[in-house]
Order: C-alpha cells, then structure tokens, then sequence
C-alpha cells in the first residue's frame, strides 16, 4: 500500500511539473502575440496625446471626429447614428475621444508589460469588436480596416484565455506575493496562472470563445465582401467610389433649387468633387446648368453642414465634400428657366469622374 500510494503522489507531482512546463513554454511562445498586440494599442494612444497631439485638437484637419464622421456611411450595427450624436454634441464628444485614447494607451501598455493581463486583453477585444463595426468597411484595394480588426480580436482572444505569464509584471506580483494565487480575481484578471477551472470547463470556454471569433470575423467578411457563401461583392458601402445621396429636392418660386446631399460612399483619403448640376425635364430635355464656375461661386450661406467636421464646400473645381459630409444646398436661381408644368423637373448632379446623380424635385410647397 505504502508502494502505491508513494507511487501515486510521485505520478501527481510529475504531472504538475509536467503541466507547469507546458504552461510557461505557452507563455512564452505568446510573447510576440502579447507584445505586438499591446504595441498596436498602446500605439494608437501615443500618437495622439504624445506624438501627432493635434489628432486631439478639435482645431486641427487631423482632429479625430473627422476620422469619426468619415465611418458613417458603413458603420454597422446603429454605430452610424451613434457617432452622429457624437458629432452634434461637443461635450459628449471630447470626453469619448480622450477616454477611448487613454484606454488604447493603457490597456496597450499593460498588455506589452503583462499587468492584468487578460482584463487588457478583454479590453482589446472590445476595441477591435467597435473599430470592426465603425471601420471594418473602409479599405480601397481590400479591406484593409477589417482584417486589423479581425486579426486583434483573434490576438485578444487567445490572451484573454492564456494570460501572458512569461516575463510580465504579473509574475513579479505573484512572487512577491504568493498567496495571489488563492485570490481567484487575480487567476481571471492576471496572466501568470492558469484560469481557475477544470479541464473541461476550460475547453469548453476555449470552444465557446472560439466560436464567438469565428462567427463575428468571418460574418462581417461575408457582409462586407462576401466570397464566403455567396460571390465576392463590392459591399452595400463602396470604400472606393464616391456615392451621392440626395433627397429633399425642391425648385423653389424663385427658381432656385434647394436639396440635401450626403457623401455615403467612397474612400477618406480622397475628397469628391461636383463639377456640374443642371435641370431637365422629363424627357431629359436641358432647363439650365450651373457649370463649375458657377458651384465654385457658390456663397457660405447657400451650404448649410449638418456636421462642423467633414463639410460641403465651394471650391476652385465646383463643390467639394468629404466622407460622411451631409449639408442643405440651395443653388441660386437662373432666369429664363420655364419648367414643365407637369413637375417632372430632374437635378442631375455630375461629379468629377462624369458619374451622375439624379433627384425628381418637387415644388416648394409641395416639399414645405
């Protein structure tokens, strides 16, 4: 008996040795993974409090509500109307850009010196979860927002249920207090111990965060591009075409035209220009034209912004907007314009690349 069980504590003890290995050689395979991801983050925080602080300066063109605003058209989920409640509402705003660059500085910096590891990690998942919603749609040539994001929640994920315990201030912690080990906060929110579950309570987590991963990446892969389970797609918002919405159209009594316009569509780092807007009839018979000169001459108060960032405005070459920019625009009136007495007036919009963008108007009455 006294065989058996020494041979059983010895076999026991083993195995723990065993699995201690197991688990730092983990650890420190993840290293590259924990350090990079927390660089990415801590990263996006430095720049603009420490490197390129106009990012946060509402003053500046790199002020990062206009960032914001250019994410509206594709955002997902109701995020759209969400950051545009942001961008009416200054002090709301302000405090939401400081608060998320701080948590990307902090959770960045705890992730690359391994304090708390898995509560940073948690906390990059939600990041890439709201980027993916706000941006994952933006990218010209692929979708390049969408595979950063998709790729850091993958990276989070995998730290949130391995922790990081090689070479962190988490086991620095652990040592010189040992009895952190008891605390069960410290084994789910730190990185230097196992998560406090059995075998198979742990496999089934892994399995269930596995999934969650799987679905939301590969989902919005499938939303944005298809080529999934269904051909390959440009996606309900083009990230490289610029898109004219318009609505509200009148001809007014005076025989201007007022309309409102909104940028949807269309890559941020280019702005888009209207070269030409003219009226017709129905059978697309010319009324008038408001050539190029003309929209560069348009005055300020004839473009009424809907957002102080990303704006609709007169330029050398006609009227130029950026993504997300929405605004009421009233084209000044022309004489001699007669038009069909059945209403069936069109305004056609004609952008720099000669795409064309129609509205049927309706009287000004009609419209009121």
């Amino acid at each position: 008996m006294t065989v058996v069980a020494t041979d059983t504590v010895s076999r026991a003890a083993a195995a723990a040795t065993l699995g201690e290995r197991h688990w730092r050689a983990a650890a420190i395979a993840l290293l590259s993974v924990r350090l990079i991801q927390g660089f990415i983050y801590w990263g996006g925080g430095s720049r603009r409090f420490i490197y390129d602080p106009e990012k946060l300066n509402p003053d500046a063109p790199t002020w990062m509500a206009n960032r914001f605003q250019s994410a509206m058209p594709g955002a997902l989920l109701g995020t759209d109307h969400v950051i545009a409640f942001l961008l009416h509402h200054f002090w709301l705003l302000y405090p939401a850009v400081i608060l998320f660059s701080g948590a990307e500085l902090i959770a960045g910096a705890a992730l690359m010196a391994g304090l708390l590891t898995r509560l940073a990690a948690l906390v990059s998942v939600g990041f890439s979860l709201v980027l993916m919603l706000m941006f994952g749609w933006q990218g010209g040539t692929c979708i390049d927002e969408w595979t950063m994001a998709a790729c850091n929640l993958a990276m989070g994920a995998t730290l949130m249920l391995a922790g990081g315990g090689a070479y962190s201030l988490d086991n620095v912690l652990l040592k010189r207090n040992p009895r952190l080990a008891e605390r069960a906060w410290f084994r789910w929110l730190a990185g230097s111990l196992p998560l406090p579950l059995a075998d198979t309570a742990f496999r089934n987590l892994g399995l269930a965060v596995l999934a969650a991963v799987l679905a939301f990446d590969i989902g919005t892969y499938s939303y944005y591009r298809g080529s999934v389970l269904t051909p390959y797609h440009g996606g309900p918002v083009s990230p490289s075409r610029h898109h004219f919405a318009l609505s509200n159209g009148a001809l007014l009594p005076d025989g201007g035209v007022k309309f409102h316009i909104y940028l949807d569509g269309g890559t941020p780092e280019a702005p888009a220009y209207i070269m030409k807007a003219e009226l017709t009839g129905a059978e697309n018979e010319p009324l008038e034209t408001w050539n190029t000169e003309t929209l560069s001459g348009l005055p300020d108060d004839s473009i009424h912004n809907d957002f102080a960032y990303n704006k609709f405005e007169a330029g050398p070459y006609g009227i130029v907007a950026e993504v997300g920019a929405a605004a009421t625009i009233t084209l000044p009136p022309k004489p001699k314009v007669h038009p069909p007495a059945d209403g069936s007036t069109i305004l056609r919009l004609t952008d720099v690349n000669g795409r064309s963008f129609s509205l049927k108007l309706a009287d000004a009455d009609e419209n009121s």
